[in-house]
């Protein structure tokens, strides 16, 4: 996940037969929530959830932490990765060893292909979101949330923040960047030198290359659905080419490329190149705010769209406190914790609830939040959100830029 939100890709495994006993019938769904939560009350609860910003740790140890312990009694215990599938990890060889009660893992965050191997594996519990009394706050019916990079989430997970891509510029030293990727391939030959993007399978780096690909297909539309390779080999020669075009007029010359997206961060930050980007727009206040970007930083969407997520929180099949993890998930999903996460000055994170189910003083708060300058607002990022495509998609996609551009 940060943003997140999504870096919960990257993971390949190789399953083996689904444990028999990750179906089995669990005597909390059912039961009322007061039960659920006098059950939970007094024990402790693990979370393993991407560790890589400070910012997102200290709201979760301190704020949704202290709401716990304070509330219900619940100790909360962040355990911070560095990959989503190290947490995925630890339930599929929990399952392989037979342990089906007790597990080590009671919630993770996540997304994306790590979300895929969970369902495929049978290490999710499913079937219980009802349980939860925020669940009404959901809107299902929203394809986005109700499937998650094309697996349908069908009760296994529930929202916890969305995310979308977005540029940024600064606006003293840029004040007039591209605004879709036909201008943006146009711009980087007019501009030698003032762009360049993380080599996937960097999240961000990967979603931009995925970008292009949009392009060179002339929209989604054609992409949405299983992997169709004749279709990929039509689309992916001119991906390719647009990109090794680009090459010559990158940073360094497209000698090569940042790591990372903290590393492209840092070439805008001290002016090497003129844009950056993230899938959590939310970073670049947050940059600004600590001094790294800056006051004149804005961001911007593009007039094609931009790529957009949800992420999630999931409780593994054999979960050892799944009470606890109930209470936490039900806390997550409320207008409250929400409203504390989107406060600029504490994450800037979009909500992954409709804030208008809450009640009328809650969504009254969340309107009245400040904005950050540097921060595009989520609903006018919204209107031009593109759908992530299935896991074989991005998968050929990095597969390809590694073989056809990077080499």
């Amino acid at each position: 996940m940060t943003a997140t939100l999504a870096r919960a890709l990257g993971l390949t495994l190789i399953l083996g037969a689904a444990p028999a006993f990750a179906d089995t019938h669990d005597a909390l769904v059912g039961q009322s929530w007061e039960a659920i939560v006098e059950a939970a009350r007094g024990g402790e609860v693990n979370w393993f959830l991407w560790g890589g910003s400070d910012t997102i740790n200290r709201h979760v140890t301190d704020h949704i932490g202290g709401t716990l312990r304070e509330t219900y009694g619940i100790t909360l215990n962040r355990v911070g990765l560095t990959d989503t599938a190290e947490a995925v990890n630890i339930v599929l060889s929990e399952a392989e060893a037979g342990i089906a009660t007790g597990g080590a893992v009671d919630l993770i965050w996540i997304n994306g292909e790590n979300f895929r191997t969970m369902r495929q594996g049978n290490l999710a519990w499913c079937g219980y979101v009802e349980t939860l009394p925020n669940n009404v706050l959901i809107d299902w019916d929203n394809p986005s949330v109700a499937n998650d990079f094309g697996t349908p989430v069908d009760g296994c997970q529930v929202p916890w923040s969305r995310a979308q891509f977005a540029f940024a510029h600064d606006s003293a030293r840029t004040p007039e960047p591209p605004r879709s990727i036909a201008e943006l391939i146009d711009w980087v030959a007019e501009n030698p030198g003032a762009f360049t993007y993380p080599a996937p399978p960097d999240f961000n780096g990967a979603a931009f290359v995925r970008h292009v690909f949009y392009h060179a297909a002339g929209g989604v539309e054609p992409l949405l659905g299983p992997f169709d390779q004749d279709l990929f080999d039509e689309i992916a020669p001119r991906a390719w080419a647009i990109l090794n075009d680009m090459k010559p007029h990158l940073w360094r010359q497209g000698q090569t490329y940042p790591a990372s997206i903290a590393q492209l961060n840092e070439l805008f930050a001290n002016s090497e190149v003129d844009l950056t980007f993230d899938y959590d727009p939310s970073q670049f206040g947050q940059a600004v705010q600590a001094g790294r970007f800056p006051d004149t930083t804005r961001s911007f969407g593009l007039s094609d769209g931009t790529l957009a997520n949800t992420s999630y929180t999931l409780i593994p099949f054999n979960a050892g406190n799944k009470a606890a993890a109930l209470v936490l998930q039900n806390l997550l999903l409320s207008g409250e914790a929400q409203i504390e996460k989107a406060r600029p000055e504490v994450w800037g994170a979009t909500p992954g609830i409709e804030m208008d189910r809450t009640d009328p003083e809650t969504y009254a708060a969340f309107r009245a939040l400040p904005r950050h300058p540097s921060v595009i607002p989520a609903e006018e990022l919204a209107p031009l959100a593109l759908p992530e495509l299935q896991v074989e998609w991005i998968t050929a996609i990095e597969r390809g830029w590694q073989d056809n551009v990077a080499r």
